[in-house]
């Protein structure tokens, strides 16, 4: 016969008993359905590097170089998570001051691992920041595709998420200087994509253009694993822009919505500009006009209306695409996968957008569209700052590397194809 309880008093004591194994919320102020979605956002902003980015870039470089550009992305994921927890979390978010973080947190000694931010635990933050951090890094990586070593990258990407991005962050994300002077950002344009953006086109111009480059052809070896890796990309962008919240609620919902209305108009704007001017809509250029309206909602997710969300989006199609297709061949600079075409000048445009379009009814902040043309110069002086510190940074960063190793690959290598000669792999080898 099966057991019954028959006394309430023993039903009420067991349920009791067995609440806090269903999910009740402790008293220390965490919240569990915020703690789940940000658990959720750190996910998928990890998901944006591998495999979003390691697909996109791989499926536009050579084929010989594919394995080799998926490897730094994933690599770089490996080699900054362990500089975040060790530096560059503690420059970022620590301290008081105006310009960079102190050393408190440290290789994460003195965390708390009770201390909270917000309603989930900082533990958790570290690991959402991350992931920015991550991305700002691996994006890089496409401007000098096909010829730059391997471990040159590492020095450099190591060297550059510390001394480089990590300040950015805590002048806008850690209560620092440009935070004090109003200059908006939601969820990284500045910090991540135009910090990213200009990181590769200096550095593009110093390591040199790629073997060939004008007079062989360089096609993307497989636009289909592009196609892919945008795909995860949108899907991942949801993590930082509605992530960026930090709490599961209407902001959060409406920057999802955001975000989703600028990808799709400007993938449109990229397709139909190029049908125009080509006769034919690639469908290289339809993922990469996407990739240019997150890039550009990016710093407005959290402040702009979806009509502003749409105006963002096909402008950001329209202006990366002629960056790309004009720009880079006017000004003759070898970014071999647009990186600055598309997260620089997204990121720029955005940026500035932000400025124009922000909605004190969404976002507690006013811009142009509401008489507040401050907001514009605000934003101005923002791009321009980390901009300028970006390009000396990495120019310094780069020089000193140099001094110790060659930053690219031998032209016999670079013919090879990195994949074998850096690594001694190909795809497809049979041993």
């Amino acid at each position: 016969m099966r057991p019954t309880i028959t006394k309430p008093a023993t039903a009420i004591a067991l349920l009791s008993l067995a609440l806090p194994a269903f999910g009740a919320e402790p008293a220390s102020g965490l919240d569990s359905g915020t703690t789940a979605w940000m658990l959720m956002a750190a996910v998928l902003g990890l998901l944006m590097t591998v495999p979003g980015i390691a697909m996109f870039y791989g499926g536009m470089v050579r084929r010989k170089n594919m394995l080799s550009i998926a490897g730094q992305c994933f690599a770089i994921c490996c080699l900054v998570s362990v500089a975040w927890m060790m530096i560059g979390y503690s420059l970022a978010f620590s301290g008081d001051n105006d310009y960079i973080g102190n050393l408190d947190l440290l290789l994460l000694a003195n965390l708390d691992l009770n201390s909270l931010r917000g309603a989930f635990p900082e533990s958790l933050y570290i690991v959402f920041q991350l992931g920015f951090a991550v991305v700002a890094g691996a994006l890089i990586t496409g401007a000098v595709a096909d010829r730059m070593k391997f471990s040159a990258m590492l020095w450099f990407i190591g060297l550059w998420s510390v001394i480089v991005y990590a300040p950015v962050v805590h002048w806008i994300w850690g209560g620092g200087w440009l935070l004090d002077d109003g200059v908006l950002d939601y969820a990284g344009g500045t910090i991540v994509h135009i910090n990213a953006g200009v990181a590769g086109l200096v550095a593009c111009l110093i390591v040199g253009k790629r073997t060939g480059y004008g007079a062989e052809n360089m096609a993307p070896h497989n636009p289909l694993f592009s196609v892919i890796g945008v795909s995860l990309l949108w899907i991942g962008w949801f993590g930082f822009s509605a992530g960026s919240s930090l709490v599961a609620g209407e902001r959060a919902a409406l920057a999802m919505l955001i975000t989703q209305t600028s990808a799709a108009a400007g993938a449109l704007t990229w397709m139909f500009y190029e049908w125009a001017l080509l006769r034919k809509p690639s469908i290289l250029g339809l993922v990469s006009g996407a990739v240019a309206g997150l890039v550009a909602i990016t710093p407005a997710a959290g402040y702009v209306s979806p009509g502003g969300a749409i105006a963002i989006g096909i402008l950001a199609g329209f202006c990366c695409c002629w960056a790309c297709a004009y720009l880079k061949y006017k000004l003759r600079y070898d970014d071999a996968l647009d990186v600055f075409g598309i997260h620089g000048v997204g990121g720029l445009l955005g940026a500035i957008l932000t400025g124009v379009f922000a909605l004190e009814e969404i976002g507690n902040s006013s811009g142009a569209v509401e008489g507040n043309l401050i907001q514009v110069w605000v934003q101005i002086k923002g791009v321009l700052v980390v901009a300028a510190w970006c390009a000396i940074g990495t120019t310094i960063i780069l020089f000193g590397i140099r001094v110790f190793t060659s930053l690219r690959v031998s032209e016999e290598d670079e013919a090879e194809g990195l994949d074998y000669s850096q690594h001694g792999e190909a795809i497809g080898a049979d041993g």
